[in-house]
């Protein structure tokens, strides 16, 4: 037709979708609750100091993003004169999951495999899009009873997940896929903030600076301890910034 193109119903309506989707994940990501995420972000910075480590679980699209962003912990905050996060998905082991989930029950997979890892002052970050994976929920509790802090990403109205972990990002978002998305992108962004973040107070200062006001971080949180001054302290947290 001499090289005009006519664009069919089919064809607008891909246009129009590829448009509104774009504009919501942008909408949604100007309503993400900022002071939570810096929180995130200081609670892992901490942890990378006081060397303790990071666990990351999730189901389905939500392993492949724990698994992710546990390489990512691992790997892509590597920086000169700071120590390496100590990160893992328990994803990652498929042998082990379908061990667990064979020979006990499928909401224990995560709770089982952490097991004989998690000691106080590590962290948990928990990924559920609906909030409500009886596995990950099950994990959350097993982490607190360890002593470890918990994360949650999760999205909708949070399911049970916001109730129970330390510090929750709920993406405000009814729609899974745009929930995983923002979820990994969060994922890069922690990822970038770790890495370029500056040293505190040069290479290897272990000191610890509180990170949460009184009430923020449930009773059920890391144990504290006090310094020379008698300046109480989360366990293993630490500042982001020097």
């Amino acid at each position: 037709m001499n090289g005009v193109v006519v664009m069919s119903e089919s064809d607008t309506f891909v246009s129009d979708t590829i448009g509104s989707y774009f504009a919501e994940v942008v909408d949604i990501l100007g309503r993400l609750p900022v002071d939570r995420l810096e929180q995130v972000i200081h609670r892992l910075e901490g942890a990378r100091w006081s060397r303790r480590a990071v666990y990351v679980c999730g189901n389905g699209g939500s392993a492949a993003t724990s698994i992710h962003f546990a390489s990512d912990l691992a790997k892509g905050t590597l920086a000169a004169n700071k120590p390496p996060v100590k990160a893992r998905s328990l994803c990652e082991n498929s042998s082990l999951v379908t061990a667990w989930a064979n020979d006990l029950c499928y909401d224990e997979v995560f709770s089982q495999c952490m097991d004989p890892w998690i000691e106080p002052g590590d962290v948990l970050v928990a990924i559920s899009g609906s909030g409500n994976s009886q596995n990950v929920l099950n994990a959350v509790s097993a982490a607190r009873a360890a002593g470890a802090t918990t994360i949650g990403f999760t999205g909708f109205d949070g399911g049970k997940l916001k109730d129970i972990v330390d510090i929750c990002i709920t993406v405000p978002c009814d729609s899974m896929e745009q929930t995983e998305d923002v979820h990994l992108l969060l994922c890069h962004l922690i990822t970038t903030c770790l890495r370029n973040s500056s040293p505190r107070n040069g290479a290897g200062n272990a000191s610890h600076t509180l990170l949460f006001a009184p009430g923020d971080v449930p009773q059920k949180g890391p144990p504290e301890r006090e310094d020379d001054a008698g300046e109480r302290h989360l366990l293993g947290s630490g500042a982001l910034r020097p």
